[in-house]
This record gives C-alpha cells, sequence and structure tokens, in this order.
C-alpha cells in the first residue's frame, strides 16, 4: 500500500508540473498573439498606403479572421481567472485550447505578411530603385553605339537566316529605354499624386525594360561568341568528315553507305558555297550527315540478322521457357527463389518480343531479347536442377519398394513426395486432401 501510494503521489506531481507549464505557454501565447495583431494592424496600414488596397486585400481578411477567433482565446482566459473554482481538467482543457488558438493565430498572419514583404520592401526602396533605373538606362545607352558597330559587323559576315537569332535591332532597344525612362518618371510622379498602385506598376514597368534591354545587347556580344566557336567546331567537323569519306569509300560499300556518302559529299559542298553564311546551320548540317555516315558504316560492318534467324532464337527460348516452367512446376515445393525469379524474367522479356518483326531497325534488338531470354531460362533450368539435387534425400534412388533404405528415415516414399506435397503446400491445397 505504501508503494502504490508513494507512485500515485509521483504521477499526481508530474502532472500538476505538466499543468503549471501548460499555463505559462498559455499566457505567453496569449500575449504574444495579442501583440501580434496590435503590430500587423501597423504594417497593414502602412502597406495599404503604399501598395494599395486591392495588393492587402488577403492581408486584411486574415487579420479580421485572427482578431475573430482569438475573442475565443479571451474568453477563455477570463474565464480561467474569475471568481468561480475550476477543476484541474477544465483549465488543462482551457489552456490547451488557448495555445491552439494563439499557434493558429500566429501561422495565419505569418503567411499573409510574407507574401507581402518582398513588395513592401522594394515600395521602401523606390527612390533608390528608380535612381538605379535611370542609371542603367544612362549606362546601355553608352553601350549602343558599339553594339550598333557589332551588328553591322555580323551582318557582313554572316547571313540574315542566322542573324535572325538576335530579337531586335539596336533602334528597337533605343524604344525600350526610352519606354523605361518615361516608366520611371511616370512612377515618381503618382507616388508623389498619393497614387501608390499606379506607381508601383509603373516601377515594375520601368525595371523589367531595362532588363529587357539590357539581356538584348548582351545576346548580341554573345551571339558573335557563340558564331566563332560554332566556325571553329566546323572546321574540326569538316576535316574529320573528309577522313570518314575516304575510309568509306575504302571500304565495304552498302546502298545505305553510298546514300550517307552522297549526302555528306553533298552537305559539304553546300557549306563550303556562299560567304555569308549560318554557322549554326552549318554545323549541324555537317554534323548529322556525318553522323549519318557512321552509322551507315557500322551498320555495314554487323549486318542485319535475317527473319529466318531472328525467328530460331525466338523459337529457342520459347523451348527454354518451356523446359524451365516444366521442371519448376513439377518440383514446386523444392525451388527457390532463385530460379522462379530466372523464368519469371524470361516470360517478361517473351512477353515483350511478341513477335518476329519484318522491320529491320528493331530486328537485331528482337534477337538480343530473345537469346537474353533463353539465357535466362536456361538458367532457371540450373538453378531447379540444384535446388532438387540439394533436396534430394542421398539414399533416394527414385525407385520403388526400397523399404530398406527408409529404416534410415528418409528417402523412398517420403523422398518422393517431398516435392509433392510442397507443391500442395504452395497451392493451397493440402487441407482439402487431408479432408
Amino acid at each position: 500500500m505504501a508503494f502504490w501510494g508513494r507512485r500515485t503521489r509521483e504521477e499526481q506531481g508530474q502532472q500538476d508540473t505538466a499543468d503549471t507549464e501548460l499555463s505559462r505557454r498559455a499566457r505567453t501565447a496569449f500575449v504574444a498573439a495579442d501583440e501580434r495583431i496590435r503590430a500587423t494592424g501597423d504594417e497593414l496600414a502602412f502597406a495599404a498606403a503604399e501598395l494599395g488596397d486591392a495588393a492587402t486585400a488577403d492581408l486584411r481578411a486574415g487579420l479580421e479572421a485572427v482578431r475573430t477567433h482569438l475573442t475565443e482565446a479571451f474568453q477563455l482566459h477570463q474565464l480561467n481567472h474569475d471568481e468561480v473554482p475550476d477543476t484541474p481538467e477544465e483549465l488543462r482543457t482551457r489552456n490547451a485550447r488557448i495555445v491552439q488558438l494563439c499557434d493558429w493565430a500566429e501561422g495565419v498572419l505569418d503567411e499573409r505578411t510574407s507574401a507581402l514583404q518582398e513588395r513592401i520592401a522594394r515600395v521602401r526602396r523606390a527612390p533608390e530603385i528608380l535612381q538605379r533605373v535611370r542609371a542603367d538606362v544612362a549606362r546601355l545607352r553608352e553601350r549602343l553605339p558599339e553594339t550598333a558597330t557589332t551588328v553591322e559587323r555580323l551582318a557582313e559576315r554572316y547571313s540574315t537566316a542566322a542573324l535572325q537569332r538576335l530579337r531586335m535591332t539596336t533602334g528597337e532597344v533605343e524604344q525600350l529605354l526610352d519606354f523605361a525612362q518615361h516608366s520611371a518618371d511616370v512612377s515618381e510622379r503618382r507616388r508623389a499624386a498619393g497614387k501608390p498602385e499606379d506607381a508601383n506598376l509603373a516601377l515594375e514597368a520601368a525595371t523589367e525594360t531595362v532588363r529587357r534591354a539590357e539581356s538584348i545587347i548582351d545576346e548580341v556580344d554573345g551571339f558573335e561568341i557563340e558564331a566563332l566557336r560554332a566556325q571553329t567546331t566546323l572546321s574540326d567537323v569538316i576535316a574529320d568528315s573528309r577522313g570518314d569519306l575516304a575510309e568509306a569509300r575504302r571500304g565495304s560499300r552498302t546502298g545505305a553507305v553510298d546514300d550517307a556518302v552522297n549526302r555528306l559529299e553533298a552537305a559539304l559542298a553546300s557549306v563550303a558555297a556562299g560567304t555569308r553564311r549560318d554557322p549554326f546551320a552549318d554545323l549541324a548540317l555537317v554534323s548529322e550527315a556525318n553522323a549519318a555516315l557512321d552509322a551507315a558504316r557500322e551498320r555495314a560492318a554487323r549486318p542485319i540478322p535475317s527473319r529466318q534467324h531472328v525467328q530460331h532464337d525466338v523459337d529457342t527460348a520459347d523451348r527454354s521457357i518451356g523446359v524451365a516452367a516444366g521442371l519448376i512446376n513439377g518440383h514446386r515445393g523444392w525451388i527457390g527463389a532463385d530460379a522462379r525469379t530466372r523464368l519469371a524474367e524470361a516470360q517478361r522479356l517473351r512477353a515483350e518480343i511478341g513477335g518476329v518483326p519484318d522491320s529491320e531497325e528493331t530486328r537485331e534488338h528482337v534477337q538480343q531479347l530473345a537469346r537474353r531470354t533463353a539465357h535466362l531460362a536456361n538458367e532457371a533450368v540450373q538453378l531447379a536442377q540444384r535446388d532438387i539435387d540439394s533436396s534430394r534425400p542421398d539414399n533416394d534412388d527414385w525407385g520403388w519398394g526400397n523399404r530398406g533404405r527408409n529404416q534410415g528415415g528418409g528417402g523412398g516414399a517420403a523422398g518422393i513426395l517431398g516435392p509433392v506435397i510442397g507443391g500442395v503446400i504452395l497451392g493451397g491445397l493440402l487441407d482439402d486432401i487431408f479432408d
């Protein structure tokens, strides 16, 4: 009795400690949530003044919802401190609810205010952003003459099709910079007139326009560098292609090889014609023709198997699967997981093969699958035979009437029935047979 009494006092002490901690958490969370509501109200007033009512509608709705639900926390807190005595269970339930409501309120306000933080920070930095926009416009205007010179140099060297990769002309870039400058001025005037939404929209337009203008100017410089790289690579591919053509003429010739040779020669002739070329298109043209010749020569060196040969491999796979399935199904009680897995994979590959295709492009692949299928089935047979040999009793000669050998406790009828009983167990028939 003394032991149980001491244990009860210890449990009660632990519960009192937990209740005290929960009460402390409830008071702390309540005060923090109330202060957060007041601070968020101030943030909402500033955001509405700077961003407008439309941009702050979600935060306003969230703040109203939090205020409504936190009224319940006020009421619960008041009940905890009124003159009516409360049981420990009542206090525990109310404090847990207060903590829950305050945590929910903090989560809602965190979500709604975080969505506006970047925009509010942008508004606070609006004068700095406007100054940077104007500085970027002036800096990009200084780059325009050099960009125009680069475009003229590119037009003399490359074809019109190649220059289509450049999105705009320098004159259009000048228009973009004028628009960015105008948008910055509009943003400043709208903010001074107390129209924050219009001011923010104009500011975003100014920054985005400057970004687009700079990307176009950078694209001109980048185009010249990439074009030079493409020309260097093209020279290497042309030299490699001429060597491939010489080897192809000396090697075995097929219709596909002749067609690929003619295609590569035509590509090389096309690239050599004219002075204003598109290095990117030329590189793609020669590279594709060179790759086609390599594929044709590889195919010529390794003839496509005939349909009869592929059919023979498929038939071999079918026979191997049949042997493996017959052996495993006939000795299910003795067959382990390895043999069963090999057979299942072989059957899966066989289903993927289907019939022998007429297309030369897929015939070689089908032959490889068929040979892989036969190999897996043969492995299944070997593994199954291993399992059978390891499970067969040493004194079992698979004969009838070996009563003398059964005296050792194994073999005979028991050995013969081993795989049968095992198969019955796997098949779920054992109860039916003995019934």
